[in-house]
């Protein structure tokens, strides 16, 4: 079994409980009562800072949930996933389309495109060895990727020169509160996302990275970032 749902925005803790937590727990159940032993579990780069958000917080949860429940499990935590239908970054490649990107402060990211995950996922199920592993894939970036230079790949994707802009966290937490006054339990900048996107690490861990045998990226990202934003395009989202 291969358990790729969950919650990236709720309003509060409870939201993330339900969605993240709860849900991982439904599944596992549904694993046992089907006699499934084999469980992929996608969980989140958010989960090695349990205490900076409620989302890294219920996804920590959730991998505590799986690594307990006696099943052939392997954990995967993406970083950030871009791909064709994603709109979790369509923001940013239409703010690159005007332009100008608006980032966090300054750090660093890896990024991961949606099919080379897929394609690990299913390349764990008959790996044997990584059962009781967690995994930590990238776009073969193994420093990742400044947020600058991030940007400046979102505007060669959709052929504009982009200037990239750091955005103050005190800055951010007031676009928070003014858009949850505005949006109220639909708000998608909410203080939690600040906290999570103020978090100057997003690279993947040395030492966690998918044995090369098993899997290895083939989305080359200059390639993968154009292919979403011609995507974006075609499907008028861009």
């Amino acid at each position: 079994m291969i358990h790729v749902a969950g919650v990236v925005n709720a309003p509060d803790r409870a939201g993330f409980h339900a969605g993240n937590v709860e849900g991982t727990a439904a599944m596992l159940s549904a694993a046992r009562g089907a006699g499934v032993r084999r469980f992929i579990h996608v969980s989140s780069l958010a989960a090695r800072e349990p205490g900076l958000s409620d989302y890294g917080w219920s996804k920590a949860e959730s991998e505590s949930l799986v690594a307990a429940s006696g099943l052939d499990w392997t954990v995967v935590r993406p970083p950030a996933i871009y791909g064709a239908g994603d709109r979790e970054m369509l923001e940013l490649f239409r703010m690159a389309r005007a332009g100008i990107v608006l980032l966090p402060p300054g750090g660093r990211l890896s990024l991961i495109e949606a099919s080379d995950l897929a394609r690990l996922l299913l390349e764990l199920v008959p790996a044997s060895e990584t059962i009781g592993r967690s995994y930590e894939p990238h776009d073969d970036a193994p420093a990742g990727w400044d947020h600058r230079d991030f940007a400046r790949l979102l505007g060669t994707a959709v052929g504009r020169r982009v200037l990239p802009l750091s955005t103050p966290a005190a800055l951010l937490r007031l676009a928070s509160r003014v858009e949850r006054l505005a949006r109220g339990e639909g708000a998608k900048l909410t203080a939690d996302r600040v906290r999570y996107f103020c978090h100057p690490d997003w690279v993947v861990s040395d030492g966690a990275q998918v044995p090369p045998e098993i899997w290895r990226p083939q989305m080359e990202t200059r390639a993968g970032l154009r292919a979403t934003a011609d995507w974006y395009r075609a499907a008028g989202w861009l």
